[in-house]
C-alpha cells in the first residue's frame, strides 16, 4: 500500500482532481484485482475494459463516487465494510451506471432548474425587503432555497435509482450475481436504523432510502438468471488478502492486531500484521511475518514485494534486492513494483547497480507514465550517472504529472536545448515545453505570467 503522504514505498499518484483533498492509496496487487472484478462489468456496460480505472482513497466513510471520465473512486472504508468481493462488485455496478449514462455531465443540467428557483426567490425577496417587508423577504428567499434544494435532491435521487437499475442490468450480462448488491443495501440500511429512520426526511436526501432501493431490486435480483451463480472463488480469496492488507495499513497497529491476533496464523492475519508492525515501528516483526508470507507461497509477487518493502525502508536496501527483483519478474514488471525495485537500486548508493536501476524505472514510466515518484527515481539515477539532460526531462515529466508547469516548463526547455534534435527525448521535451506554456498562460493565469506570455 502507498498513499500520497505515506513513507511506505513512497509511490502515489493523484488521478483526478477530485480526490486531491485525500490521499490515494496505490498498491499494485488491489489495482489488478478491482481490474479484474470491474473489467466484465465495463464489458457488460458497453465500455472498454481498460479505459475504466477504479482508485482507492483512503476514508474511513463507505463511499464510492464518479467525477467524470471513466475513474471509480472507493474509499477505504467501503473496502474494509464489506463483507466479500460480491458486494464491492455491486457498488462498482452501480457506479459504472453513473458512467455509461453520463450523470456527471448531466448533473450540471439537474442543477439549472434549481438555480433558476433560487435566482427568482432571491429577486423577489430583495426587492420585498428593499419594500419595507424584512420578515416577508426573508420568508421568500428561504423558501426559494429550499425549493431549489429539494428539486436538486429529487433530481439526484432519481440519477441514484437509474444507476441501480443499470448497475443490476450490468451484473447480469456479465454473469455475477446481484445477491452483494442487495447485502451492500442492508448495511446501509442498518446505518440508517442506528441514526434513526424516523428522523430522516426521505425528500432530502442525495439518494433514495436503503429500504426503499431494496424494495425495488429484490425482485429483479432473484429473478436474475444470475441470481444463484457461485461468486468467482479466485476473486473472493484475493479480496480477503486486500482487505487484510487494507486493514493493516489504514488501521491503527493496536486495532489490526485486536482483530488479527498473533495466535492467527492465516495468511490473512500474517498480512495485516506485517503491515501494521511495518506502520508501527517494529521492523523485525515485520520482517518476520513478511518472511512466513514468502515461505508458504516462495513464488508470490506481492508477499516477495512487502518483504523487501519492509527491509528497503529499514534501511537494508541490498537485503532488499533479491525480494524486489523477483516480485518485478515475477508480476511482469508491474509498474509499481518495478519503481520499488527501482528505489532499492539506487539506495545501495552501488554505482554498478545504476544501469539496472534506469532499465527498470524506463520500463516501470513507460506502463505508467502518471506515476511522479517513478519519474524521480529515473531522474535521480540518470543525475547520478551523470545525464544531466534526461534527469532534467524526467523533472520535466514530473513536473507535469503533478501540475507544476513553471519547473515543467523550465526543465523541458533545458532538455530541448541539450538533446539531439528530432529524437524521442527531444520531441517529447518540445511537447512538456509547449503544453506547459499553454497551461500557464490560459485565461487563468496569463495575468500573473505575463513575461512568459507575451
Amino acid at each position: 500500500m502507498k498513499r500520497l503522504t505515506a513513507s511506505l514505498a513512497t509511490v502515489a499518484l493523484l488521478w483526478a482532481q477530485p480526490a486531491a483533498a485525500q490521499s490515494v492509496l496505490r498498491d499494485a496487487e488491489t489495482e489488478a484485482l478491482f481490474s479484474d472484478m470491474v473489467s466484465p462489468l465495463a464489458t457488460a456496460a458497453g465500455m472498454g475494459a481498460r479505459d475504466i480505472k477504479v482508485v482507492l482513497i483512503q476514508d474511513d466513510s463507505i463511499n464510492a463516487f464518479v467525477a467524470g471520465g471513466q475513474i471509480i473512486y472507493i474509499h477505504s472504508g467501503l473496502i474494509q465494510a464489506a463483507s466479500n468481493a460480491n458486494e464491492v462488485q455491486g457498488v462498482l455496478a452501480h457506479e459504472l451506471g453513473h458512467i455509461a449514462d453520463g450523470h456527471v455531465v448531466l448533473g450540471a443540467a439537474g442543477a439549472r432548474p434549481a438555480m433558476g428557483i433560487s435566482l427568482l426567490s432571491m429577486v423577489l425577496g430583495l426587492a420585498a425587503i428593499a419594500m419595507g417587508g424584512g420578515e416577508a423577504g426573508a420568508g421568500i428567499l428561504a423558501a426559494g432555497q429550499q425549493a431549489a434544494l429539494g428539486k436538486y435532491l429529487a433530481f439526484s435521487r432519481v440519477q441514484e435509482a437509474t444507476a441501480d437499475a443499470a448497475g443490476l442490468k450490468y451484473l447480469n450480462d456479465a454473469g455475477i450475481t446481484g445477491v452483494g448488491l442487495l447485502t451492500f443495501f442492508k448495511k446501509l440500511q442498518q446505518q440508517e436504523y442506528r441514526v434513526g429512520v424516523g428522523n430522516i426526511d426521505p425528500f432530502m436526501q442525495t439518494h433514495p432510502l436503503s429500504g426503499a432501493r431494496l424494495a425495488t431490486l429484490t425482485g429483479a435480483v432473484q429473478a436474475s438468471p444470475a441470481f444463484r451463480t457461485r461468486a468467482d472463488p479466485d476473486i473472493e480469496e484475493r479480496f480477503r488478502r486486500i482487505k487484510a492488507k487494507l486493514m493493516g495499513y489504514a488501521m491503527p497497529p493496536a486495532r489490526t492486531l485486536r482483530d488479527y491476533p498473533e495466535t492467527d496464523s492465516s495468511i490473512y492475519a500474517r498480512y495485516a500484521r506485517a503491515y501494521a508492525y511495518h506502520k508501527g515501528g517494529f521492523p523485525d516483526k515485520a520482517d518476520a511475518e513478511a518472511t512466513a508470507l514468502v515461505r508458504t507461497k516462495p513464488d508470490d509477487p506481492y508477499f516477495l514485494e512487502v518483504q523487501g518493502q519492509i527491509l528497503l525502508e529499514a534501511g537494508k536496501p541490498r537485503d532488499a534486492l533479491a525480494p524486489l527483483k523477483a516480485a518485478t519478474e515475477g508480476s511482469r514488471y508491474n509498474p509499481l513494483i518495478a519503481t520499488t525495485y527501482g528505489h532499492a537500486l539506487i539506495a545501495t548508493e552501488d554505482k554498478t547497480f545504476y544501469p539496472e536501476a534506469v532499465r527498470v524505472l524506463r520500463i516501470a514510466v513507460a506502463r505508467d507514465d502518471a506515476n511522479p515518484f517513478g519519474w524521480q527515481q529515473l531522474g535521480t539515477v540518470y543525475e547520478r550517472t551523470g545525464d544531466i539532460t534526461r534527469a532534467a526531462l524526467a523533472t520535466a515529466e514530473r513536473a507535469q504529472v503533478t501540475g507544476d508547469h513553471r519547473t515543467a516548463r523550465a526543465s523541458a526547455q533545458y532538455a530541448l536545448a541539450n538533446l539531439p534534435p528530432n529524437t524521442a527525448d527531444w520531441i517529447r521535451a518540445q511537447d512538456i515545453a509547449m503544453t506547459s506554456k499553454n497551461e500557464l498562460c490560459d485565461d487563468d493565469n496569463k495575468k500573473q505570467n505575463k513575461r512568459l506570455c507575451k
